[in-house]
C-alpha cells in the first residue's frame, strides 16, 4: 500500500490541483458574467444558480453510491471532466435563462462525482491511518489550483473580458483527465475505498448497502453532522457571489479581475490551513476545529457590510481561507470516522453533501431576494445570523 501511495503521490497532487477549478464550477464568475455582460438582475442570477445547483445536489447521493460499488472510479472522474469541459465551452453561445440553467445543471451533475471520488481514491490508495494527513495535502493542492486558476482568470479577463473563464475551466478539465490517467488503476484498493477496512471479508456491510438517506437516518451522529453542514453551507454559499456582485457594481470593467483577487487571496490562505488541519485533526479533535470555522463565517458576515471599498472586501475575503480551508479538509475525515467499517463511506458523503448542497442552493436564492428587498448589507447580516444559530446549537 505504501509503495503504491508513494508512486502516485505526484499524480494525485496534480489531479487535485487541476480539478480544483472544475469541481467548484463557474460559481461567482458566472454571476459576474451574467450581471455585467448579459445584464441580468440579482434575483434572476440567484434563481438560475439555485436551479442549476439543485440538479447537481440531487446527484450527490447516487454518485456516492455508484462510487462505493464501482471499480471504474478513474473512468467516472474522466467522464465527468469531459461533461464539464463541453458545458463550459458552449454556455456563452446561448445566454438565455433556460439554456444557462440546463447547461449548469448538467455540469453540476457531473461535478457531483469529483469530491467523493477523490476522497474514495485517496482512501483506497493510502488507507485509513494516513488518510487525515493525505486529505490535508489533497486540499492544499486543491486550493493552490484554485488560486492559480483565479489568478489566470483575473489576468486573462482583464485582457479579453469575462468570457475567458469558460475556456480556462475547459483547459483545467482536460489537464485533470491527463492527471487521472497517470494514476494506475491497480493502486486503488476498492474495498478500503468504501470504508470496509475493519470488516471481515464477506461481512454483511458489503452486501446490505442502504440508500444514502437511510444511512443518515439510522445514525444519529451523521444526522447531527448533516444538520450542521446544511446550515454552514446556507450561510456560506452566497457570500462570495455577493462580494463578486458588489465588486462588479463598484467597478464594472474590473469585476472579474477583482473577483479573482478575492479568490486568490482566500485560496492562498487555505493552503496552509488545510495542511494544518490534516496534521492536527487527530490531535486537536474535530469539534474544536469545526467551531473555529463557524466563528470565522460569522465574522465575515458582519464585516462585509462595513465598507464597499474593494480593498476592504478582498481583505475580509481572506477570512474565507480559514473557514473554507478547515471545512474542506475536515468533511471527509468526519464522515470517515462515522462510517468506519460499514462500507458506506462514499454514499454517506453523497447524502450529507446533498443535504448541505440544498442549503447552499437556497442560500443564493434567498440572498438574491433579500438584496432586491433590503440591500446587500441585510443579506450579509442575515447569513451571519444563521451561522450564529449553528454556533449556539
Amino acid at each position: 500500500m505504501k509503495a503504491d501511495a508513494d508512486k502516485i503521490k505526484h499524480p494525485l497532487d496534480a489531479l487535485n490541483f487541476f480539478l480544483a477549478d472544475v469541481r467548484d464550477g463557474l460559481g461567482p464568475y458566472l454571476a459576474i458574467y451574467l450581471l455585467t455582460v448579459e445584464k441580468w438582475n440579482e434575483a434572476s442570477i440567484g434563481a438560475v444558480m439555485s436551479v442549476a445547483a439543485i440538479a447537481g445536489i440531487l446527484a450527490q447521493t447516487p454518485a456516492g453510491a455508484l462510487i462505493d460499488r464501482t471499480t471504474a472510479k478513474r473512468g467516472l472522474v474522466i467522464l465527468a471532466a469531459i461533461v464539464v469541459t463541453v458545458g463550459s465551452v458552449v454556455l456563452p453561445l446561448v445566454p438565455g435563462f433556460i439554456f444557462v440553467a440546463t447547461t449548469q445543471a448538467l455540469t453540476g451533475v457531473a461535478a457531483a462525482i469529483f469530491a467523493p471520488a477523490l476522497a474514495a481514491i485517496t482512501l483506497g490508495i493510502v488507507g485509513p491511518k494516513a488518510f487525515a494527513r493525505r486529505i490535508g495535502r489533497n486540499e492544499a493542492f486543491n486550493h493552490a489550483g484554485n488560486a492559480v486558476a483565479a489568478a489566470l482568470a483575473g489576468a486573462l479577463a482583464y485582457a479579453f473580458g469575462p468570457i475567458v473563464v469558460f475556456w480556462l475551466m475547459a483547459a483545467m478539465a482536460l489537464a485533470s483527465i491527463a492527471s487521472m490517467l497517470a494514476i494506475p488503476a491497480t493502486a486503488i484498493d476498492h474495498e478500503v475505498a468504501r470504508g470496509l477496512h475493519d470488516v471481515e471479508a464477506g461481512g454483511d456491510a458489503a452486501d446490505d448497502q442502504p440508500s444514502g438517506f437511510k444511512a443518515l437516518l439510522t445514525s444519529k451522529p451523521l444526522m447531527v453532522f448533516a444538520a450542521a453542514t446544511v446550515l454552514f453551507h446556507f450561510a456560506n454559499a452566497a457570500m462570495l457571489p455577493l462580494v463578486g456582485q458588489k465588486l462588479a457594481l463598484v467597478n464594472n470593467a474590473l469585476g472579474t479581475t477583482l473577483m479573482s483577487a478575492c479568490i486568490v487571496a482566500a485560496q492562498l490562505v487555505m493552503v496552509p490551513v488545510a495542511m494544518l488541519v490534516g496534521h492536527k485533526a487527530d490531535v486537536w479533535g474535530r469539534k474544536p476545529i469545526f467551531a473555529c470555522a463557524l466563528a470565522i463565517l460569522i465574522l465575515r458576515g458582519t464585516l462585509y457590510p462595513l465598507s464597499d471599498n474593494p480593498y476592504w472586501l478582498v481583505g475580509v475575503q481572506l477570512l474565507d481561507g480559514i473557514g473554507a480551508g478547515i471545512y474542506g479538509a475536515l468533511f471527509p475525515l468526519v464522515v470517515a470516522d462515522l462510517t468506519q467499517g460499514t462500507g458506506r463511506f462514499n454514499v454517506s458523503q453523497g447524502a450529507i453533501a446533498t443535504a448541505a448542497g440544498l442549503g447552499g442552493a437556497l442560500s443564493t436564492f434567498v440572498a438574491g431576494m433579500i438584496i432586491v428587498a433590503a440591500g446587500y448589507s441585510a443579506a450579509f447580516l442575515t447569513l451571519a445570523a444563521v451561522t450564529l444559530l449553528v454556533q449556539k446549537a
